[in-house]
């Protein structure tokens, strides 16, 4: 009896995220295409931070230098690069016309986040009434920022941001960066990230957000995240607390992003985002790990000993096949939306079991290491984060 009412419980729980998806699709709207223009638009400062970047800055400023979009600059800082980063930068510098720029970022101060502290100084630097925060990773279609602007202005937003499509190669990107998405879509009301003040209701994605500038100041900018390793959710919830509006579209069909090259790069960069994501609170992380394991792993080796016994009944069998397949429909759903491969939803326990050893991972490095790793630096912002 004791089994049949923990399998229920795990299958209303699982119909809940489907009910939460299932209301996010909806919520969740493709970033409109641009009305015809109607006046003067609001000039905009598009800030680009780069830290050894070279296979991907050049296609990323060219993308941004071709919008269609007739106000705006273009503005890229160079972190310190020990690649080709800052060569390939000041040629398409000495090849445009005066819209891009090229700044070389300061030392990394202590007490900051290089990636905060990029933005920081871009901040600092840029004169546009709208500001555009994006990753030097991405690679935007002429019309993106066009487009964007007209949806903050139309939704009176203080900050925007857009979900991108996720370019995957490798097998292990494959597996793992869907899940960004599908824990975005299936634990998140975005409803409430819209229209609820509560600042637990929070959802940014670094590589787009465009900020109304007096928004960006009245919060201190990237100065109230500089210890943040998951900044871009901090900044939403400092623009809530401050009484801002955050709106969120679909970018997909807008701008890409290759997140990550290498099986080490992903197992880094989740590992540097896991725990800081919750606030490097232990019985967050390991609550996390105990509920992925109940809801999307346990139920494989509940039917697995159905079988294995003969045993059919709904506490071994039927409950756990509808658990599986339930998260596995969302997982297809979620895929379908943002242009994903729907295939590896059949892997979805396995994927689910690299984020566990992931999320691991980034505790152990954290707590016992010498911090999370990102191009060359280590950050272990524990004390100042709890």
């Amino acid at each position: 009896m004791l089994l049949l009412t923990y399998q229920v419980i795990i299958l209303l729980s699982l119909l809940v995220f489907a009910g939460i998806l299932l209301f996010n699709l909806v919520e969740l709207q493709n970033l409109p295409e641009c009305p015809p223009d109607s006046g003067e638009r609001p000039f905009v400062s598009v800030l680009v931070p780069a830290r050894n970047e070279e296979h991907s800055i050049e296609a990323c400023v060219l993308s941004l230098l071709a919008q269609d979009y007739p106000r705006y600059e273009v503005v890229v800082l160079d972190d310190g690069s020990e690649d080709r980063t800052l060569e390939i930068l000041r040629r398409l510098e000495a090849s445009s016309d005066a819209r891009l720029r090229i700044i070389e970022g300061e030392p990394l101060p202590e007490g900051w986040h290089g990636k905060a502290w990029a933005c920081r100084q871009l901040g600092d630097f840029c004169g546009g009434e709208l500001l555009l925060f994006t990753d030097a990773d991405t690679r935007h279609k002429p019309g993106s920022l066009s487009r964007s602007v007209a949806a903050l202005q139309a939704s009176r937003a203080d900050m925007l941001t857009l979900t991108p499509y996720q370019e995957m190669a490798g097998f292990l990107e494959k597996l793992v960066i869907p899940l960004v998405y599908f824990i975005l879509m299936c634990y998140l009301p975005l409803r409430l990230v819209r229209t609820s003040p509560r600042s637990v209701f929070c959802s940014a994605i670094g590589q787009f957000m465009l900020f109304r500038r007096e928004t960006y100041r009245s919060i201190g900018g990237h100065r109230a995240v500089k210890t943040a390793i998951v900044e871009d959710v901090w900044l939403c919830r400092a623009v809530k607390k401050a009484g801002g509006r955050v709106v969120v579209f679909n970018g997909v069909d807008a701008l890409g992003c290759r997140m990550y090259r290498s099986q080490g790069e992903i197992i880094r960069g989740f590992s540097k985002n896991l725990f800081a994501g919750l606030g490097y609170r232990s019985p967050l992380l390991f609550g996390l790990v105990v509920l992925t394991l109940a809801f999307h792993v346990l139920p494989y080796g509940f039917l697995s000993a159905a079988l294995l016994e003969g045993d059919f009944g709904p506490a071994l069998f039927l409950l756990p096949l509808l658990q599986i397949a339930l998260a596995m429909l969302c997982r297809v759903l979620v895929a379908v939306r943002f242009r994903q491969p729907a295939g590896f939803a059949f892997l979805h326990a396995l994927s689910q079991l690299v984020l566990v050893a992931i999320a691991l991972n980034s505790f152990a490095i954290t707590r016992f290491g010498k911090g999370a790793q990102w191009k060359g630096r280590y950050y272990k912002f524990v004390s100042s984060e709890q």
